[in-house]
């Protein structure tokens, strides 16, 4: 048996109910409508809620999910530390420098050569960072994030102003 040779089973399809279609079978003359009032007619736009706001209109429009509890790196690659010409890197360091801004989390990345040991102070380090940092004899620290553990407090007027 090919795949081009399985077909749905006798009675298992039918065709759909056309109605309207004059008053000698089923679902002629009022169409399963009833007889009068508001359902029976055309007057109801689809998605009408009765007044109420319909969902169409609660929805965002084109605009996609925006996750309130994304956790943002400021990203700093390896050689950017390295010419800093600092032994020991911290946050504080990196915003005096204007590789970070005030408040952001750090994540060191991988790309470049540290060059010589470096003492890393940062929230998060990619496994090719971090092994290239104690490959040349330097350490990393984890810093702490802003909230503690687990996930950070939900952004936004929806989420907070309640």
């Amino acid at each position: 048996m090919k795949l081009h040779e399985i077909s749905a089973p006798k009675g298992a399809r039918r065709d759909r109910q056309r109605v309207g279609r004059g008053i000698a079978g089923r679902g002629g003359k009022t169409a399963g409508r009833g007889m009068k009032g508001q359902r029976a007619r055309d007057t109801i736009p689809a998605g009408f809620e009765g007044g109420q706001l319909p969902l169409m209109q609660r929805i965002p429009k084109l605009r996609g999910f925006k996750n309130p509890f994304r956790v943002a790196y400021t990203p700093v690659n390896l050689d950017a530390l390295a010419a800093l010409g600092v032994a020991e890197i911290t946050p504080e360091v990196l915003v005096e420098r204007g590789l970070l801004r005030k408040g952001a989390m750090v994540k060191v990345l991988g790309r470049g050569e540290p060059g010589r040991a470096l003492t890393v102070h940062a929230h998060a380090f990619s496994a090719s960072a971090e092994a290239a940092i104690t490959a040349a004899g330097g350490s990393v620290e984890r810093v702490q994030p802003p909230f503690g553990h687990g996930r950070p407090p939900a952004r936004g007027n929806a989420l907070t102003n309640r």
